[in-house]
């Protein structure tokens, strides 16, 4: 059978009780309910606070299924602050701290500065060098130069492709393809998110994409249908895509995911979402 990963930024979110959860369900349940349906997630926590704790990992192991997969980020701590410099005993630490969910780390994203540009390749690659086996990667840049399809664009892809680590493509076109007037939701998100041009390349064999989607769902539908011909391809070729999807505001993620994951199987041939549980549990009255 066919295989993608899908998945949100997140897990916990008490905007989703009452859709994906059940109105009045607590935090404890709901990564095994979130995992029902979604396959992948995002780890953005990772990102701000680092390695989370033991027993923290440890319940995330034994509510997860095996064919759940967590795309954890590197500590910013890494990548903005030490900017990948001197890196190997926090990164050793890092990585053993998630040692309990090994079988289910999915790619893992370096996600780089904006202002990590071409004079920063070499520090990428001593980290690739030095990237453990079997532990899939993928780099998220960001500078300029890394998309003009000159000399920096092409070492950063040749330099990927060698180490076999896929790169991040983040689709921000829906999320820009308005003005925010009277949207502050939107206004907000157009404000974090860099607005960089999307290269869709895979370099590897577990292509990830993260679609940033608009509050108008005519929006996302539009953009995200030439997506739906490339996901095909990278499975027909026996790749496995992860797919995140994000929203302005990510309240209605869930719903949007669901309904590009829809768009997607009638091409191709993947397995039914399960219901939301707060759609399960739905009251009588």
């Amino acid at each position: 059978m066919s295989r993608l990963f899908l998945g949100l930024p997140m897990w916990a979110n008490p905007e989703w009780c009452g859709s994906l959860y059940p109105p009045y369900a607590g935090q404890e349940g709901w990564l095994a309910d979130y995992a029902r349906v979604f396959s992948a997630v995002e780890g953005n926590t990772t990102f701000y606070s680092g390695a989370p704790k033991p027993q923290t990992v440890t319940a995330w192991s034994r509510q997860a299924p095996p064919n759940f997969r967590f795309c954890f980020k590197l500590p910013a701590e890494l990548t903005h602050v030490r900017r990948l410099r001197e890196i190997q005993a926090p990164l050793d630490a890092f990585l053993e701290a998630l040692a309990p969910l090994h079988d289910r780390l999915g790619p893992m994203l370096v996600q780089l500065p904006r202002d990590f540009g071409p004079d920063g390749l070499p520090r990428l690659e001593a980290l690739l060098e030095r990237w453990p086996s079997g532990l899939p990667c993928a780099v998220e840049v960001r500078h300029p130069e890394f998309f003009h399809k000159g000399v920096a664009e092409t070492a950063l892809n040749r330099l990927l492709i060698t180490h076999g680590v896929n790169r991040a493509m983040l689709d921000v076109r829906p999320l820009f393809s308005t003005p925010a007037i009277g949207l502050p939701d939107l206004a907000q998100a157009q404000q974090e998110k860099p607005r960089c041009p999307l290269h869709v390349i895979s370099t590897a064999d577990q292509p990830l994409v993260r679609f940033i989607g608009h509050l108008d769902e005519s929006i996302n539908r539009h953009y995200f249908q030439p997506w739906i011909a490339r996901l095909k391809l990278w499975i027909t070729q026996g790749k496995t895509p992860f797919l995140f999807v994000h929203t302005a505001n990510n309240r209605k993620a869930p719903e949007l995911a669901r309904c590009l994951y829809e768009a997607l199987s009638q091409e191709v041939g993947l397995p039914p979402l399960d219901d939301f549980a707060g759609e399960r549990q739905a009251p009588l009255f």
